[in-house]
């Protein structure tokens, strides 16, 4: 390395619905992130996808008081990002000036959530660049952001999922009826959601057959393709996920709990998580019997190690009244904002919000780019 401090660059924003999402969670590892360690450059990429270098500014990205954070383009300029071997050189493009080269990047910090960052996208730029970064590699990313095909890895792993279907656009514009047929067959009620978004945007629950054409169009608004899960009756259920250090398994918390205590959300919703946090218990951790708790430890562990995951990622159950637990989804980019579930739960377990930054880029650190 050329200077004393480790550089990271930490990326947000995105083009995807969770763009605001994204920024609330730069927000808070800027605010917390170890400056005598680490050299910051906050990179922005705004909704059409300009990447700009951003103010270090945390208190300008929070979410509160009906305050939703936006990356613009009106930074210090455009960020050109050359690929090749070493240090990734950023070099900023501003109008009427020539390019003006920044000192090398170590390790990059990309805090994408959805569609464009955290599906594959970003992570195979960064493999190109030969640059370390957080977080799962593209397949895990990939096949963690898309609904359909993690249940279908994590079924091949002999883990328990719900059932579903899946409609793709093709098939609802061939056979909208077949398509309808596919969905009654689950039974009501049903959560319609766009395949590959997360933060909950375009969920809708649907109890009525009449109402399942207008949920599917909502859920097409942010993603063409859409599945449809059958309900299933339990407590929502989350572990905390870290990767093992060099060939250990990977470590996990106790189970959390959400528990959403206002009745106008219906289900853990958009609005529910980051507008109503009253509205919402998050109980760290969670109130299961130890065999229970171990159990969905363990399946957590084997869902991270079935995708090939890397560094973080948080893995929610449902935990039925028959006493068996049903994995719904993993998040390789969970929520890390100092308030989020991921973070609270390792607090819960002794590893305070810093030392959980610090620790998921010495990981990256330690591992290398391309096939691995």
């Amino acid at each position: 390395m050329s200077h004393q401090r480790i550089r990271v660059a930490i990326v947000f924003g995105g083009r995807s619905g969770e763009h605001a999402v994204s920024a609330a969670t730069a927000a808070g590892v800027l605010g917390a992130i170890d400056r005598g360690k680490y050299d910051v450059v906050p990179v922005g990429i705004t909704r059409s996808g300009e990447w700009v270098l951003a103010a270090d500014d945390a208190g300008a990205l929070e979410i509160r008081d009906g305050h939703v954070p936006e990356v613009d383009a009106t930074g210090d300029g455009r960020l050109l990002v050359p690929f090749g071997s070493g240090p990734a050189q950023l070099v900023v493009l501003s109008p009427g000036a020539p390019p003006n080269e920044l000192a090398g990047v170590d390790v990059v910090l990309p805090l994408l959530h959805g569609p464009f960052g955290e599906d594959g996208t970003i992570q195979g730029m960064l493999e190109l660049a030969g640059v370390p970064y957080v977080g799962s590699g593209v397949l895990a990313s990939a096949a963690g952001m898309d609904k359909h095909y993690m249940k279908v890895v994590l079924a091949g792993a002999g883990l328990p999922v719900g059932p579903y279907t899946v409609l793709t656009p093709s098939a609802w514009r061939r056979d909208r009826a077949a398509c309808l047929d596919q969905v009654a067959s689950l039974g009501l009620p049903v959560f319609v959601k766009p395949a590959r978004a997360g933060s909950s945007i375009g969920i809708t629950r649907v109890e009525s057959l009449d109402r399942l054409v207008e949920a599917i169009e909502e859920a097409q608004r942010h993603d063409p393709k859409v599945i449809v899960e059958a309900a299933i009756t339990g407590r929502e259920i989350e572990v905390a996920v870290l990767e093992g250090r060099g060939d250990e398994p990977p470590r996990t918390t106790m189970p959390g709990e959400i528990v959403v205590t206002n009745a106008e959300h219906g289900f853990y919703d958009y609005e529910a998580k980051y507008f109503d946090s009253a509205g919402v218990d998050l109980r760290c951790p969670a109130d299961l019997p130890p065999g229970v708790a171990d159990e969905a430890r363990r399946l957590a562990a084997e869902a991270f190690d079935a995708l090939g995951c890397e560094g973080l990622a948080r893995v929610d159950f449902f935990y039925t009244p028959s006493g068996t637990l049903v994995v719904n989804e993993i998040n390789t980019m969970p929520g890390f904002t100092p308030f989020s579930m991921f973070p609270l739960l390792w607090e819960r377990s002794g590893v305070a919000y810093p030392e959980l930054i610090d620790e998921l880029l010495q990981l990256a650190l330690a591992r290398p780019t391309g096939l691995r």
